[in-house]
């Protein structure tokens, strides 16, 4: 009986890991057949999705087949759509820039915002914190499209169109991170703090020395989320920037297919760099973050 109970549910793990498996290959084979596409050539590039041409002018538009061959191994791996990107054409990677410029400051100032106003959170009491704090989770759950026109009134007023203060700074006053952060920190044991309060701690020390080391993985979790959200953002730059110059590269994806295929795949793994490599350096706070680890077990 115990046998039978044994084999049915390491059947049942082993179910659960080949779907879960399964289920995983599917995420990561865009992301694969991108990587392999990049690099390589032109020719094999037009064999595997075709030419479609605009009957009007004659020109190459799009790359569309009847019949795609999505290709994993190039027949000849070739590094020129990179020299295209990096050294024949630079508006991507003022494009890039563009999103590096836009992104950095709303991530790091959201996080310091967040920082200060979770702390406040919980450690006050009363009904005007309530209060605050609901406000903040109504703002949270509104889609950004609910916002754009406020924001686009508010820019207006004070002159901030056509520059990118009119998207970094509500970018940094999002509510987002300081919800999360504030449910963190409330998980910190109180007699962590009442015991360096008797030591003579001011509050600075105790955010400082006690609250931001005991929330290090939650704080790349939030910090890692931000980024990536305006990362991709799209419709703030379209609404709030009139020069297509100032625009970050999310906003100019869309329009590469219109060129050259093969630069749209190299300029889509750039374009995913920071992102992979913010994951894999903090992938054990990410973790951490997720579970509420550390010393913040409720």
């Amino acid at each position: 009986m115990k046998y039978k109970k044994n084999t049915r549910k390491n059947l049942t793990r082993f179910s659960a890991a080949v779907i879960i498996g399964f289920i995983a290959f599917l995420f990561i084979l865009p992301t694969v057949l991108t990587f392999a596409n990049s690099f390589m050539t032109s020719k094999e590039i037009t064999a595997n999705y075709g030419i479609m041409i605009d009957n009007l002018t004659g020109d190459e538009k799009t790359y569309i087949s009847e019949k795609l061959n999505l290709k994993f191994i190039p027949d000849m791996v070739t590094f020129d759509q990179y020299k295209s990107v990096l050294f024949k054409n630079p508006e991507y990677l003022l494009k890039f820039w563009n999103s590096v410029i836009l992104v950095v400051p709303i991530t790091l100032f959201q996080l310091a915002v967040a920082v200060f106003a979770s702390y406040g959170f919980s450690r006050s009491s009363g009904k005007l914190k309530e209060v605050i704090f609901f406000s903040y989770i109504i703002l949270m759950l509104m889609p950004y499209q609910v916002t754009l026109v406020p924001n686009f009134l508010v820019a207006d007023k004070f002159g901030l169109l056509n520059t990118r203060w009119a998207i970094i700074l509500p970018g940094i006053f999002s509510p987002f991170s300081v919800f999360l952060l504030t449910k963190v920190m409330k998980r910190i044991p109180s007699a962590y703090i009442e015991a360096a309060k008797l030591d003579g701690a001011s509050e600075w020390q105790i955010l400082w020395n006690i609250c931001l080391p005991l929330c290090k993985g939650p704080l790349f979790s939030v910090g890692l989320l931000v980024f990536i959200d305006y990362w991709n953002m799209v419709e703030q730059p379209l609404i709030m920037m009139e020069d297509s110059d100032m625009h970050p590269l999310s906003v100019f994806l869309s329009e590469i297919n219109k060129g050259d295929i093969g630069l749209a795949f190299a300029v889509a793994v750039i374009y995913m760099i920071p992102s992979l490599l913010m994951f894999l350096y903090g992938e054990d706070y990410l973790v951490e973050g997720i579970t509420y680890s550390g010393g913040i077990k409720g």
